[in-house]
């Protein structure tokens, strides 16, 4: 069995996540010379974590995975209600506090489970009623389990892990077949809504920082400093770079956090175009194979598991991206594979253990012409 699931994994996902790994390690060398290199040698010791844990999503078929989702579900909906009455660490309660260098933020571990859960219960509505999810009752159940953790992570706040939710429910919905009236009213729903939340509910922090976004000169030494820090890393290191360790922004204490957030401008600054465009094109070939993955599953569930992925990878490469560049709002959201930090790390090594879980177990006459 071991044999014909090594036999049918999508290599090219694992592949291109070592390379992002590689190319995040030396970013991070460069990053934290100046501490001893405390965060590569911790990132180092949670790439150690995390590749048994992927093993173990490869080998235990995702079917039994599945099966516990409920279970799963739960103990993190307790944990996310548990984290709101921690102590708030840069103004958020995203975090438990392990050891002083150890941090748990359960939103990481949660979106993989809320995904998995989700997409079992589409399967079961869908074996119940004729592959129909459209009536108005079933789809308020499945949206009912997405706005619970949903909900409670923006009460952290964390906006962009909570979009992040959103995105890969989005693309689990569409392949699942939801109605394009549905597409349609809430397109209309979310027009209306945008301007009320922005007057009436967006906190006055997020407000400014979607301000500094259309203008970072606004505030130049205050909330758009980091952008505009940003920008002139990634734009000064041209096509091939100011080299490794000799970039000035990254170098000089400008760019901050430049271990995760701001790790994209790094690479920009000291590696250049070159190296900064081949990670996003290795987000492009995991991203797609991923889609691939989806489309050839064998079954309904497996489809709707990696393209849940799909939009976790996809949101996150994105946003973190965009944010660095001036393209998108900053949203404090982590790179993956690139960026430190234990809890998104283990998580995405969770997605990719999926992902090719879900491709071993392909029936060979999806590859047939």
């Amino acid at each position: 069995m071991k044999n014909k699931i090594l036999k049918n994994i999508e290599w090219g996902i694992l592949v291109s996540c070592v390379i992002l790994l590689i190319i995040g390690g030396v970013a991070l060398f460069s990053a934290t010379q100046e501490s001893n290199y405390g965060e590569l040698k911790r990132q180092i010791l949670w790439i150690a974590v995390s590749i048994p844990v992927m093993i173990i999503c490869i080998f235990v078929n995702y079917e039994t995975i599945a099966k516990l989702s409920p279970f799963l579900y739960a103990l993190f909906i307790v944990l996310l209600i548990g984290v709101l009455f921690t102590d708030p660490v840069n103004g958020a309660t995203s975090w438990y506090e392990i050891t002083d260098n150890i941090n748990f933020q359960p939103s990481e571990f949660a979106k993989v489970f809320v995904v998995i859960f989700f997409a079992y219960i589409i399967t079961k509505i869908q074996k119940k009623n004729s592959l129909d999810i459209n009536k108005p009752t079933r789809l308020g159940l499945l949206l009912l389990i997405v706005a619970v953790p949903v909900i409670l992570i923006i009460k952290q706040p964390d906006y962009g892990t909570a979009l992040a939710y959103l995105i890969s429910i989005v693309l689990m919905l569409f392949v699942a077949g939801i109605d394009k009236k549905y597409i349609i009213v809430s397109l209309l729903l979310i027009a209306v809504a945008l301007p009320l939340l922005y007057n009436f509910v967006l906190p006055e922090h997020a407000k400014e920082r979607i301000e500094i976004f259309l203008n970072p000169n606004l505030d130049p030494r205050g909330a758009g400093y980091n952008i505009i820090q940003s920008k002139l890393a990634i734009g000064s290191g041209q096509l091939f770079g100011m080299g490794l360790l000799k970039g000035n922004q990254t170098q000089l204490g400008f760019l901050y956090p430049k271990t995760t957030d701001f790790i994209f401008s790094l690479i920009g600054e000291e590696m250049g175009f070159v190296v900064a465009a081949a990670v996003i094109i290795l987000y492009v070939i995991l991203i797609t194979k991923a889609v691939y993955v989806s489309k050839t599953s064998k079954d309904d569930l497996g489809s709707y598991i990696a393209m849940g992925i799909v939009g976790i990878f996809l949101f996150y490469m994105i946003e973190n991206i965009g944010m660095t560049m001036g393209l998108l709002p900053i949203t404090g959201v982590p790179l993956p594979f690139v960026s430190y930090g234990g809890s998104s790390l283990i998580t995405n090594f969770v997605c990719i253990g999926l992902l090719l879980n879900i491709s071993g177990r392909r029936q060979k006459a999806i590859f047939a012409d």
